[in-house]
């Protein structure tokens, strides 16, 4: 039996024909959901780059809607998303004018950037909204305010503690702090 008479090469032909995804492509993408729930964030980035991911070809962005029965808007966004955090990059083919995509398969880069764009404006910006609650606790009746200001305290160190370690964190990576 040739490959091409193979019942499950025939199976996965007939999905890709119809729009659908492919066993594995389906298990990749939901992987992918999973990780990007963990991290708070969309369902449809954990889609689109499961897709790109474990795609041996480039896709444009109508292919991936159609593919994974996402809205053009979902779709646009995540990609722009994705790709303003390196984790996809644009590829141009000879043969067709529309922008396609495909993963960029490092770990250590995609984590470096998601914490240089995601975590470390968090970290120093918190800081501020820190001193806004202290001021908004003070004005509680005493008993809340005991709590409030040991909670506060307690987000303070979990700051201070997120500030000294992300240096470290992103050095390990391979790159270097902003704030450093």
């Amino acid at each position: 039996m040739t490959r091409r008479n193979n019942p499950a090469t025939v199976l996965v032909q007939e999905q890709r024909t119809n729009g659908g995804l492919t066993p594995l492509e389906r298990e990749t993408v939901d992987f992918f959901v999973r990780m990007s729930r963990l991290l708070g964030q969309p369902a449809s980035l954990g889609q689109l780059y499961g897709l790109l991911f474990i795609s041996a070809k480039p896709m444009a962005m109508d292919e991936l809607v159609k593919r994974l029965g996402i809205s053009k808007g979902s779709a646009s966004q995540g990609l722009r998303f994705l790709h303003e955090l390196g984790a996809i990059r644009k590829v141009a083919l000879p043969e067709d004018r529309r922008v396609h995509y495909e993963a960029v398969a490092q770990l250590r880069k995609l984590a470096a950037r998601f914490l240089q764009e995601r975590v470390e404006p968090r970290l120093r910006d918190g800081c501020n909204q820190l001193n806004r609650m202290s001021a908004l606790a003070d004005k509680l009746p005493e008993a809340e305010a005991t709590h409030a200001r040991n909670r506060i305290r307690l987000l303070r160190s979990w700051t201070r503690n997120g500030r000294r370690v992300l240096p470290i964190i992103l050095r390990v990576l391979g790159t270097s702090s902003r704030a450093s």
